[in-house]
C-alpha cells in the first residue's frame, strides 16, 4: 500500500478499487514528474507485473491515466480526467460547511467563542461563528470586518500571505493604535508575521481591545493558497501565560483539520529513495 494513511479494511472493503487508489498516488507522488513504467508501478504497489498493466489500462479507459511511449519506454502519469473531478470537488465543498463541527468542537473544548473568517481587501471577514451559552457575552458580529494588524483572525489570515503582499497590506492601511498594546511600527510588525507563520497560529492579547484575547489560525485549501482562519475568544481574567501556548496548538489543530478536509496535504519530506528502473516494462516485452 502506498497510502499510509488508508484505513484498516473495513467490512465491505473491494481491494481492486484500493489497488487502483494506490496506483494513483504512486502515479501523483512529487518523484513521479516523469511518469511510470508498469513494472515500477507493480513494485512500488506491491502488485504483480500483470495485475498493474490491467488497472492502469482500466484507469486509462477512463482518463484517468494517460500514457506515452512504446513498449519499455511506456510511461504512466496521471490522466486529466482527475482534474475535472478535482474542479467538480472543489465546488461540491463549502468551507464553511466544513468548518463549522469544528467550530462547535473548539467552543466546547476551549470554553471560548469561535469564528470563522474569509480574507477581503486585506481584512478579515467573520462569515461564522459559535457564541457560549452564558451570561457575559462578547459582541462578535457576523460579516464584521476585523482589522489585519491587531486581531487574531486578520493576524493569522496576513502570516499566509507573501511578505510582499503582507507588506503592502501595511502600507495601504496603517496600524492604527487600538490600545497600548498593538503593534504600531512595521517593521515590528512583520517581523511578527514572520513568527507566526512559523508557529502556526496568532495571538491577539489585547491588542484590539482591553480584556479580550483572540488566537487564529489559517486555513488552507487544495492548492495552498489561505482560504480563511478561526479563532477562539474569549475574556482574559488572569488566564496564565502557558495557557496561551496550549490553546494556539489547539486552534492550529482545529484549522489543519479543516484544511485538509479542503484538499490541503501537508509538504512532505523528500523521498531519498526511488524505484529502479525496469529493462522490463511492459507485459510480453
Amino acid at each position: 500500500m502506498t497510502n499510509s494513511a488508508a484505513p484498516e479494511e473495513p467490512k465491505y472493503w473491494v481491494k481492486s478499487v484500493a489497488r487502483a487508489a494506490d496506483i494513483l498516488e504512486a502515479l501523483a507522488a512529487p518523484s513521479q514528474g516523469n511518469g511510470m513504467s508498469v513494472t515500477e508501478v507493480g513494485q512500488v504497489c506491491s502488485i504483480s507485473k500483470s495485475a498493474a498493466f490491467g488497472m492502469l489500462q482500466t484507469l486509462r479507459a477512463y482518463g484517468l491515466v494517460s500514457d506515452d511511449g512504446e513498449g519499455m519506454n511506456r510511461r504512466y502519469r496521471l490522466g486529466m480526467s482527475l482534474a475535472r473531478l478535482g474542479d467538480r470537488a472543489r465546488s461540491q465543498v463549502s468551507l464553511r460547511g466544513v468548518a463549522h463541527p469544528v467550530l462547535r468542537e473548539l467552543t466546547r473544548a476551549t470554553g471560548m467563542a469561535s469564528r470563522l473568517a474569509v480574507p477581503e481587501d486585506g481584512h478579515a471577514v467573520v462569515v461564522d461563528q459559535v457564541e457560549l451559552d452564558q451570561r457575559v457575552r462578547l459582541d462578535l458580529r457576523m460579516g464584521q470586518r476585523e482589522l489585519p494588524h491587531c486581531t487574531g483572525l486578520g493576524k493569522a489570515l496576513l502570516s499566509a500571505v507573501p511578505p510582499g503582499e503582507a507588506a503592502s497590506i501595511v502600507e495601504r492601511f496603517g496600524l492604527p493604535r487600538r490600545t497600548s498594546r498593538t503593534i504600531t511600527d512595521p517593521a515590528t510588525f512583520l517581523s511578527h508575521l514572520r513568527d507566526i507563520a512559523r508557529v502556526g497560529y496568532a495571538l491577539d492579547d489585547e491588542e484590539d481591545a482591553e480584556g479580550i484575547i483572540c488566537i487564529g489560525a489559517p486555513v488552507f485549501d487544495d492548492r495552498s493558497v489561505c482560504a480563511g482562519a478561526v479563532s477562539i475568544t474569549g475574556l482574559k481574567l488572569g488566564l496564565p501565560a502557558w495557557r496561551y501556548q496550549e490553546l494556539g496548538g489547539r486552534v492550529r489543530d482545529s484549522a489543519r483539520r479543516i484544511s485538509v478536509s479542503l484538499g490541503w496535504v501537508d509538504a512532505p519530506e523528500d523521498d531519498p529513495s526511488d524505484t529502479a528502473a525496469s529493462h522490463s516494462d511492459e507485459i510480453g516485452s
